[in-house]
């Protein structure tokens, strides 16, 4: 396990089990020291389910390929399953990450697919850097197959979330989800979205949301424990899932380069289609979490 530390952040990273970032705290003004990611301190990072806390990269796809197709309408092929559904969130949550550089408050690790069933072989590299302004994770994605291939990522954060959380957000439209999280089609929002007035985020049904057109902005706030998260995202990460189900004490925004289902869905595909890479083409960007007194 890897400790960050800098500009009062802290962060525990587990290279070995999806190069995740098992915990994130804050040191607040009055010294109180705040957890601005959801880390149970009885839960240890592992491989065999997607772990429900922290933050990890989600490539080379992010969210769900429905029975395990991937299909960008020029290139079409199977990948292993690791969900009932199909597959979820790609492969390097799964994997073991190489740090390839560390200092107290930074670390690179990368993570390459060289072999497999399905064509995607890839060069992942992870950079997690700590700050005065925040946790900052810069995402790199590089073909490295002899052919061109749909690629996509995201990070998959899991944030505190208590009775009076709020979540601001504003989006131009989102998918309709049938069952299963399968699109069915996709709605406009004239008034930014469900998150554009700040509501308190309701946890007595479960929330599924993939938004198409975030400003790549948003805010969490308890005014119980006087913290404010702050999620912001590149451009090239504008695809993010709000996701939480019933009675749970977290919340997941996810910025992610297309919404959920793009790997095997022509419907959602045709709103936010994963990026073509040609062999040696990068896709690359950046989440950065900063927290506030509030």
């Amino acid at each position: 396990m890897l400790i960050l530390s800098a500009a009062g952040y802290s962060a525990r990273i587990a290279p070995d089990a999806g190069g995740t970032i098992a915990a994130l705290n804050w040191e607040a003004p009055d010294g109180t020291v705040l957890p601005l990611l959801h880390a149970p301190a009885e839960l240890a990072p592992q491989t065999q389910t997607p772990n429900k806390f922290g933050a990890w990269a989600m490539l080379p796809f992010a969210n769900r390929a429905f029975d395990s197709l991937v299909d960008d309408g020029h290139t079409r092929f199977s990948v292993p399953s690791n969900n009932p559904a199909g597959t979820i969130h790609g492969f390097g949550w799964q994997s073991a990450w190489r740090v390839e550089e560390q200092s107290a408050g930074h670390t690179v690790l990368v993570h390459r697919r060289s072999a497999g069933p399905d064509p995607y072989r890839y060069l992942a590299r992870q950079e997690i850097r700590l700050g005065a302004d925040g946790l900052i994770v810069t995402l790199t994605l590089t073909n490295e197959a002899d052919q061109a291939l749909p690629f996509g990522m995201g990070l998959h954060p899991w944030f505190p979330c208590a009775a009076d959380t709020r979540l601001r957000m504003a989006a131009t439209g989102a998918l309709i989800f049938g069952d299963q999280f399968r699109a069915t089609g996709t709605q406009a929002f004239a008034d930014g979205g469900p998150y554009a007035g700040n509501p308190v985020f309701a946890t007595g049904t479960e929330t599924a949301w993939s938004f198409l057109g975030w400003d790549g902005t948003a805010r969490i706030e308890t005014p119980s424990t006087g913290l404010a998260i702050t999620l912001s995202a590149s451009e090239t990460l504008r695809y993010p899932v709000v996701w939480a189900p019933a009675g749970v004490d977290f919340l997941c925004a996810e910025p992610q380069s297309h919404a959920a289902g793009a790997p095997s869905e022509q419907i959602v595909r045709e709103a936010s289609p994963l990026a073509r890479l040609q062999p040696g083409e990068t896709l690359a960007g950046w989440v950065r979490i900063a927290a506030e007194a509030i």
